[in-house]
Formats: structure tokens, C-alpha cells, sequence
């Protein structure tokens, strides 16, 4: 079997039209890379034409705020990717005149840039030979030439990309990156591939020893803490509601959220109450506590798992530092309190 050959004619005649492809433009394949990161091509793409047409070059999106840039890439997750995309965008503006880095080896050294986005760039915009390796090539490589080493050790990781520099060919290494992670996505999918159609089937050695759901291999399992949140929102004799930004380190960092009150389980009314009366969130006397979620509303994360509650809680008199629902707009949020202030809050008055 002829891998390459294989991998690129089946990529030529099932690849899908995705518009970071139909360039060689640094900064836009940049931007579609950090964007598909933990992200599927699907829910990506509107956010990449979003990007584009707010900030067509790096300057624009270096001259913006980063509370413009949040807002932008509300819902798309891992928020950590858009601060670093906006501190790579300045450092490349206006450090580096706005052009990027035109090799692998300099590429890694832009904030948030690692070895999978820094051989993307440098192939696709530059021709580099340097293989890409993610989740898809890992199981693409593991099952057709058997490769049962853990994933999840980073020793791992150099046999794969050594493998996938020996199969690629020199003269044009963007057309192999694109084909085999085109392959994974849509062909030798995690769960249940249509090996029938493949054209790796015969010579797939996964498929021969009937070991294509085992492979890949990883044994380290992540994780996942459960945490409690119960957001207080707060309305007074305005109703207007108070705010504030999530500058901890962590997730959502500088993000906006309702006041929080964090426990180790769930709490009852009663319970919640307490907590409510004994907070400095605001002087105001208390009227009223609405319980607007009965269950609490699960908001699930790479490591975390955030069981949520909405807490309405009017006051007396004016809040100092309250601001009124329209001016919700404009600001940043989790994905999980957009959706509140959307279906709850009237904004569009």
C-alpha cells in the first residue's frame, strides 16, 4: 500500500471547501488553527468568518480591546485561546511589523502557539516539511500501521511525528497535513469507521487484527472535579443587576459573570438564603429570593463539571455600581450566562 498516494488521492476527491484552505495568508491560516483547537470544524467556521470581517489583517485585531475580542469568541470556549490570540496579534503588529514568523522553529515562540499549530502555519503558509499531529493523525497513524504506544506520553507524540515525516512527501508536505487530518475527521472517525469504504482497508493493520476501536491507546484518564455555583442576580428598585469580571487565573479569566456564591454541593433554599444574608455583595435590604432554576443546570468542561443556579434576588432602593440590563450587551460572558441573560433578561428594550 502506497499511504500517501492513497491519503492524498482520497483527500482530492472528498475534501471539504473550507475558506482558511483557499489561502496562504499566515494570519488567517493562524486564526483558523488556534480556533480549531478542542473545537470542531462546524461550530469554528462562523466564528473564523466573524473574525475576518471585524479584524481582516493583524493590526485590526491587534488595535482592538481585549473585552472586544472576548465578546467576539463568547460561546467558542477555552477563553485562554483568545487572550493569547490577541497578545500573538499585538506582539506581531507591532514587534514584528505584522508579519509572522516564516518557519516552524520561530513560530513556537508566539504565546500560544505550540508544535500542532506552529507545523500547520509553517506547511500550509510556508511549505515547511514539518508533520502536524493531532488527535486525528494519532489515530489514523495508530491503526493502519498498529501503534499501540499511550497517547497521552509525550515520548509518544516524537514516534508519531517521526513516522508521519517519513510518509510525507517533501515537495509539497501541506497536501499530506491537510489529507490525513481530512482522513480522520471524516473517514477513520473515533468511534464506528466504515472500514468497508476505506481505502486504507487493505492494508490497515488495525483492521487486519480487529483492533480499530482499541487504537489508539490512552491510558491516562483526565480528571473531572464537580463544583457548584450559584449566581446571584441581583435587581433593584431600578432593576438594574450587579456584575463583576473573573480576574482570578482559571476558567473564564476576564470574562463578566453575576455575583457568586461557590460550594461543595449543592445548597437548598434555605441554605442559599444564609449565604445570601451573610455576603457584602451589596448593603441593599433583601426583598426577595427567586429560585430560577429549580434543578441545577449542568455546564460541562474539559476537567470541570459546573452544576449551575440562577438566583433572582431583589432589593430596596438603588445599588451602587449596578448597571441596567441594556448594558449587558456589550460585555464578555460564559457561554451558560449569555444564554440566562438572553432567555431571562430583557436586553433589547
Amino acid at each position: 500500500m502506497d499511504f500517501s498516494n492513497s491519503l492524498i488521492s482520497w483527500y482530492l476527491q472528498n475534501k471539504r471547501d473550507l475558506p482558511w484552505r483557499n489561502t496562504i495568508d499566515p494570519y488567517h491560516i493562524w486564526l483558523s488553527e488556534i480556533m480549531l483547537q478542542q473545537t470542531r470544524v462546524v461550530q469554528g467556521m462562523p466564528y473564523f468568518f466573524a473574525f475576518t470581517e471585524a479584524f481582516p489583517t493583524v493590526f485590526d485585531l491587534a488595535k482592538a480591546s481585549e473585552q472586544e475580542v472576548l465578546k467576539l469568541w463568547q460561546g467558542l470556549g477555552y477563553y485562554s485561546r483568545a487572550r493569547n490570540l490577541h497578545k500573538t496579534a499585538q506582539y506581531v503588529a507591532f514587534e514584528l511589523d505584522g508579519k509572522f514568523p516564516d518557519n516552524y522553529k520561530a513560530l513556537l515562540s508566539l504565546k500560544g502557539v505550540g508544535d500542532y499549530t506552529a507545523a500547520a502555519i509553517a506547511s500550509f503558509s510556508y511549505n515547511e516539511a514539518v508533520p502536524v499531529v493531532d488527535g486525528n493523525v494519532f489515530r489514523v497513524l495508530s491503526r493502519v500501521f498498529d501503534i499501540d504506544a499511550d497517547i497521552s506520553q509525550p515520548a509518544t507524540k516524537k514516534i508519531f511525528q517521526e513516522l508521519a515525516f517519513e510518509l510525507m512527501p517533501k515537495d509539497d508536505p501541506a497536501i499530506f497535513n491537510q489529507a490525513i487530518m481530512e482522513f480522520g475527521a471524516l473517514q477513520c472517525v473515533p468511534k464506528n469507521p466504515d472500514c468497508n469504504i476505506c481505502v486504507m482497508n487493505e492494508g490497515c493493520l488495525a483492521l487486519k487484527l480487529n483492533k480499530v476501536n482499541e487504537l489508539p491507546v490512552k491510558l491516562k484518564k483526565t480528571k473531572v472535579t464537580n463544583r457548584f455555583f450559584n449566581y446571584l442576580v441581583f435587581e433593584d428598585s431600578e432593576g438594574r443587576t450587579l456584575l463583576r469580571q473573573r480576574t482570578e487565573k482559571g476558567i473564564w479569566h476576564n470574562l463578566y459573570e453575576f455575583p457568586l456564591i461557590e460550594t461543595d454541593r449543592e445548597l437548598n433554599f434555605d441554605e442559599i438564603s444564609a449565604e445570601i444574608a451573610k455576603s457584602s455583595f451589596t448593603n441593599n435590604p433583601i426583598l426577595s429570593i427567586i429560585e430560577w432554576n429549580e434543578k441545577p443546570q449542568m455546564h460541562k468542561l474539559s476537567h470541570q463539571n459546573l452544576n449551575i443556579k440562577f438566583w433572582k434576588v431583589e432589593v430596596d432602593d438603588r445599588i451602587d455600581g449596578a448597571i441596567d440590563h441594556l448594558s449587558l450587551i456589550i460585555l464578555p460572558f460564559p457561554i451558560v450566562i449569555h444564554n440566562f441573560i438572553e432567555k431571562n433578561l430583557k436586553t433589547n428594550q
